[in-house]
């Protein structure tokens, strides 16, 4: 990133790069990036940060002995990389298209619902506001949100579409009764949806057995990509499955 898209980020995202005299950036070095984010971020490491460069999705200087240099602008592109990773469970491709945007002077379309950014990285006040959404339902607070009865998450819960810990619920959890209490509306009880859960546990195991060889290698790096991996073959099965039940879709109107 060039002085001048360095400029028109800081003033997007309304992060200031601090420097020791007018001009002059404060530089970091990886082992004092990983200081700053390891108390929000307790799973990024060093390899987890060479990945994202590889991906394209940071852009560090290098010395001329090939050693990394992080400005400012950098950490806080790798706290919002982290973020929607971490809170929103985003594919790197998704994050790379929000980041595209920001480096042309756009704002980032379609974010996840709640998020708004204008658009900057993710300062302080955007890295609570993010935090925030991963949250621990009571089931009171699981029927307000999601508009199920008591009656409905009693039967997922039993049919095993939903499940709690220590008697909270997490933002999938949210998820699943929302469109659950929506297809109620239409007839379909949680009776009829174990099919998809069946489904779920399928597909999973396909994307199991594809990264598995990620997976025992038991280190950050290949973590991150055995995630991301996971990431986007669920979108493609996601994807298929849309298309398939489409074209069935498009047969009754024939």
């Amino acid at each position: 990133m060039n002085n001048a898209s360095q400029r028109k980020l800081s003033a997007l995202t309304g992060v200031r790069v601090h420097s020791v005299r007018p001009g002059t950036p404060v530089i970091f070095n990886i082992g004092e990036v990983l200081a700053q984010l390891s108390e929000d971020f307790s799973s990024v490491t060093a390899s987890k940060i060479r990945f994202y460069e590889e991906k394209g999705l940071i852009t560090p200087q290098r010395t001329p002995a090939g050693y990394r240099q992080f400005r400012e602008a950098d950490v806080e592109r790798l706290r919002f990389i982290l973020a929607l990773q971490r809170d929103h469970y985003l594919p790197l491709k998704v994050i790379r298209d929000y980041l595209d945007a920001i480096d042309r002077g756009e704002g980032p379309e379609n974010l996840p619902p709640g998020v708004s950014i204008a658009p900057r990285m993710v300062s302080d006040e955007l890295a609570g506001e993010l935090k925030s959404r991963t949250r621990s339902l009571s089931p009171d607070q699981l029927r307000a949100e999601s508009g199920a009865s008591a009656e409905l998450l009693d039967a997922l819960l039993s049919y095993g579409l939903i499940s709690s810990q220590d008697g909270r619920f997490d933002d999938a959890a949210l998820h699943i009764a929302k469109a659950c209490t929506a297809l109620s509306a239409h007839g379909l009880e949680p009776r009829h949806l174990r099919p998809f859960q069946a489904a779920a546990e399928r597909e999973f195991g396909l994307v199991e057995r594809v990264v598995a060889p990620l997976v025992s290698r038991r280190d950050a790096a290949s973590a991150a990509r055995a995630a991301e991996t996971a990431r986007e073959i669920s979108d493609l099965c996601l994807g298929l499955h849309s298309a398939l039940v489409q074209g069935q879709i498009a047969r009754m109107e024939r």
